[in-house]
């Protein structure tokens, strides 16, 4: 056989794996969001209704666990606003949804940190990812609702980020705090200043 210096393409996964795979990333970001990244396997396992055997096929180490089930939650986010722009009454009311996710995906993003703690690079890619991936997602549902004179339009998509994230700090350790609710009070904050 000839050498083309081509490289092979790696192996496509069965369906069956696929979805294996599918279901393990929504029961893990489930019981995260419940239970934290340090949650046991086993918790994962029966969420997603599979032998603890499967996960560690396919996530060997928690930290690759936690990296998958980031990176599919940013991808769903990323989904997420084409669509609800389609499917909302209004660009501000998708803005408010979306943001709703977001807020969803940062509590559990959470845990990140300390599962990639030895690993400075890889969580510097991973947050660079997040990055190119959502600001411009924001930046569209910001530019329709100002476009629709709902909102101002002075208002970045990375600082709403940035104080959604920080709105979002310390409610893992106080069961009281409501992050989503203040969110949406921010929200709820750029349209009122636009009308009034």
């Amino acid at each position: 056989m000839e050498d083309t210096g081509e490289q092979a393409a790696p192996p496509r996964k069965r369906a069956d794996a696929r979805r294996n795979e599918q279901a393990l990333l929504e029961a893990a970001a489930a019981v995260f969001v419940r239970s934290g990244v340090q949650a046991p396997v086993r918790e994962i396992a029966a969420e997603a209704g599979v032998g603890m055997g499967t996960i560690y096929r396919h996530f060997p180490q928690r930290a690759d666990l936690v990296i998958a089930v980031y990176r599919h939650q940013v991808e769903a986010c990323a989904a997420a606003g084409p669509a609800l722009l389609e499917s909302a009454p209004t660009p501000h009311a998708a803005l408010g949804r979306w943001v709703r996710l977001f807020v969803e995906f940062l509590v559990t993003k959470h845990g990140l940190a300390g599962a990639m703690r030895d690993d400075d690079a890889g969580f510097a890619a991973l947050h660079g990812y997040f990055l190119d991936r959502l600001v411009p997602v924001c930046a569209s549902l910001l530019d329709a609702a100002a476009a629709a004179g709902e909102i101002e339009t002075d208002v970045s998509a990375l600082n709403l980020m940035h104080g959604i994230g920080n709105l979002c700090i310390g409610a893992d350790k106080d069961p009281g705090y409501d992050a989503g609710r203040l969110v949406d009070l921010l929200v709820a904050g750029l349209r009122r200043s636009a009308v009034g």
